[in-house]
């Protein structure tokens, strides 16, 4: 059972990938700098923690005990040698270890916390967001963790995602908002109310950039509430997502932005979490009979989180799944500016070239009922189980 019909064959397409150089624009008041290749992500976060002088506040969701987990936090031990307040969040599940490895960073005077460390009613619910923020001016935000898969480039089948360095008045949102996360981890007890109700009345700003946050609330987050609204005006969506098995409800949008105008979607062919992948493909028989666009990206790992809806760009920590729509602590930026959108949909494009195009017949080919048992099961794991759990139950996709 190791065929899998319809996956793409190897071609000079994809052999020949390269990840798109970074490039840079203006919205409003606010300069912004995307950043695809790996190295100039691990660039741009050595960049800020090295340029510091007075502050530098991180949150990971994955920050590995490996070269690259070394090599940053090397560059955060010499920055709170030279006077530098560094701060530090990384979530308990996703982190190697039980933090250990920062000790280093504490005795050089640097704040470490560890996000919901121990097992509670709450330890599912994770901190899936990637900020750093250098002086309270600069910032970056993406999908990417610290460890060496998600910098390597992709003939050494790294991950592909995206960053975002942010300068502009959003960047004091990013301070505030990592102030609150900061409060909540540090509390003694800790108060799970206290945080979803910082999500739940979160303002992400005014202007071309705001910044939204997702978390588990008893009402939709400000990011899922952004998101519905967007779709909802839609004629044009393209889409490049790691991981994608939404609500019926955002699915039942999608189709409607299809029927509008155009919807398109780019998905993994490849991950190191199958399980993802077949939660997704169990979704294709309805977004194809509702004439949605699909392609499986194959040169490597696909872990970018990007929504372009008409012309506002979304890019961020989250997936276009239950787990970050309505579960995971997540931040995204939301940017309305026509030039950058046009830029994201080129940067797609790019990556579409080097993706296999999934058709309806092709498809109901592969669905056969041992496969839409699979299909159907994954969706559920990944909808309710850590991504670091579903990781090791791929059931065989």
């Amino acid at each position: 059972m190791n065929e899998r019909p319809g996956e793409l064959q190897p071609s000079e397409d994809v052999a020949d990938f390269r990840d798109p150089a970074s490039f840079t624009v203006n919205a409003g008041e606010h300069r912004l700098e995307v950043v695809a290749a790996g190295a100039d992500r691990l660039a741009a976060l050595l960049d800020l923690i090295e340029g510091a002088s007075r502050s530098v506040q991180l949150s990971f969701y994955i920050f590995e005990d490996d070269r690259t987990g070394r090599r940053v936090l090397e560059a955060l031990v010499t920055a709170a040698q030279r006077g530098v307040d560094v701060r530090l969040i990384v979530d308990g599940f996703g982190a190697a270890g039980d933090g250990t490895m920062f000790r280093p960073l504490v005795k050089a005077g640097g704040t470490f916390w560890l996000f919901s460390p121990k097992w509670t009613r709450h330890f599912l619910i994770r901190n899936h967001q990637k900020i750093v923020i250098a002086d309270g001016t600069r910032a970056l935000v993406g999908g990417f963790n610290v460890a060496d898969e998600y910098f390597a480039p992709p003939p050494d089948d790294g991950w592909n995602d995206l960053g975002v360095v942010i300068e502009g008045p959003a960047v004091a949102r990013l301070v505030k908002w990592f102030a609150r996360l900061e409060e909540w981890v540090s509390g003694r007890p800790s108060h799970w109310l206290q945080i979803s109700r910082a999500v739940r009345r979160w303002k992400a700003g005014t202007g071309p950039v705001e910044v939204l946050i997702g978390g588990p609330t008893a009402r939709p987050s400000p990011l899922l509430l952004n998101i519905r609204r967007d779709l909802d005006a839609a004629r044009q969506l393209d889409m490049m997502m790691a991981y994608f098995s939404p609500s019926n409800l955002l699915m039942r949008k999608i189709a409607a932005v299809a029927k509008r105008g155009q919807a398109r979607l780019v998905t993994a062919a490849k991950s190191d979490n199958g399980a993802t992948i077949g939660a997704t493909r169990s979704l294709y028989t309805y977004l194809l009979e509702n004439k949605v666009t699909l392609h499986e990206f194959q040169p490597c790992k696909l872990h970018t989180k990007l929504i372009v809806i008409d012309d506002i760009t979304y890019i961020g920590s989250a997936n276009f799944d239950m787990r970050s729509l309505f579960l995971n602590l997540e931040i995204m930026l939301r940017i309305e500016d026509t030039a950058l959108a046009e830029h994201m949909r080129r940067h797609i494009e790019h990556h579409r070239a080097a993706s296999h195009a999934i058709d309806l017949e092709e498809h109901r080919k592969r669905a056969t009922l041992f496969n839409r048992i699979r299909w159907n099961l994954a969706w559920f794991l990944v909808s309710t189980v850590d991504y670091t759990v579903t990781r090791r139950l791929n059931l065989g996709l």
